[in-house]
């Protein structure tokens, strides 16, 4: 009988990151034998599903035996999809109960899937992440004010990126219809919103559950304009 998937792991990719893809891949290795050593999760009860944006793109090996590739057309008339209708098709072949998002320029810390276990009955669960190679703050999102809704506080443009969450697929799909391309690269604040508005119970917490840009700058050429930038700046 099929494992009962607990964790999917939704990754879409442009398919010009083959070791910033390993990277990601491995990052969700570690955070699976992290969670089995100190909660007993199996590892067939966590998937991650890679969605090549209408390229073949390199498939790294892994020990991960829910890993999935998919090479996935654009819709029509789509010039940049910032991954968006990537998502939504992924989110649809998902079979776990609980959803993450990770793209393939992005890792997981290994506590990841053991912290997002704890809330495992929250709609959506925040956790913290590393923010210091991309922007001019550590970490998101930021310090609740004092007096504030933590979880609230969260949701605001630029406070918060998809590699936060933790989502009860049922929210997602059933509540909100999947992920929207609504407008490039605000689609991101824009679903997120729609699924706090709609979720029944949302948790926050501040254990660092992801770095983001972790893989900037492995693969030349594979570098969006952000990124690009502050390579830059670096030299």
């Amino acid at each position: 009988m099929p494992a009962d998937v607990l964790f999917s792991v939704i990754t879409p990719s442009v398919g010009t990151r083959p070791l910033a893809l390993a990277q990601a891949i491995r990052s969700v290795e570690a955070a699976v034998a992290h969670v089995e050593a100190v909660a007993g999760l199996a590892p067939e009860r966590v998937e991650m599903l890679v969605g090549f944006d209408a390229v073949e793109g390199h498939r790294p090996d892994s020990t991960l035996p829910g890993l999935r590739y998919f090479v996935l057309p654009r819709p029509s008339g789509v010039t940049c999809g910032f991954g968006n209708h990537i998502r939504d098709i992924l989110l649809r072949a998902a079979r776990g109960r609980r959803v993450l998002f990770l793209d393939d320029d992005n890792v997981l810390t290994p506590q990841a899937l053991a912290l997002h276990l704890r809330h495992a009955e929250a709609d959506m669960a925040i956790g913290r992440v590393d923010t210091a190679s991309a922007f001019d703050v550590p970490f998101l999102p930021r310090p609740a004010p004092e007096g504030t809704d933590p979880a609230a506080d969260a949701i605001r443009q630029g406070n918060i990126d998809p590699l936060c969450l933790c989502l009860a697929r049922r929210l997602v799909l059933t509540r909100c219809g999947g992920w929207a391309d609504e407008g490039g690269y605000e689609s991101d604040f824009l679903n997120i919103r729609r699924y706090f508005r709609r979720a029944h119970s949302v948790v926050r917490f501040d254990d660092v559950v992801g770095v983001y840009d972790a893989g900037r700058g492995l693969d030349e050429g594979g570098q969006n304009p952000r990124q690009a930038r502050l390579s830059g700046r670096n030299r």
